[in-house]
């Protein structure tokens, strides 16, 4: 079990993390055009996202896909 939590590269990132660093790396803008998440069009704030993010389920899903192909720069 535990070798399995190492391959997952989700494990121990929270959402507000994923979020921080999709923010830094792709700014609201390009995050706006590659989800099509409204809450990243008008006005973006990380409190707004998440409370959105932590709601719905296929966003959520689409802030980890993309995270996912950025993560191995924060490992």
């Amino acid at each position: 079990m535990p070798s399995e939590k190492k391959r997952d590269p989700l494990h121990g990132v929270t959402l507000e993390m994923m979020l921080t660093r999709l923010v830094a790396h792709h700014g609201w803008t390009t995050l706006a055009r590659q989800t099509r998440i409204r809450c990243f069009m008008a006005d973006p704030t990380i409190k707004s996202s998440l409370k959105l993010l932590r709601k719905t389920p296929w966003a959520r899903a689409k802030v980890e896909a993309l995270y996912l192909q950025i993560a191995h720069k924060f490992t």
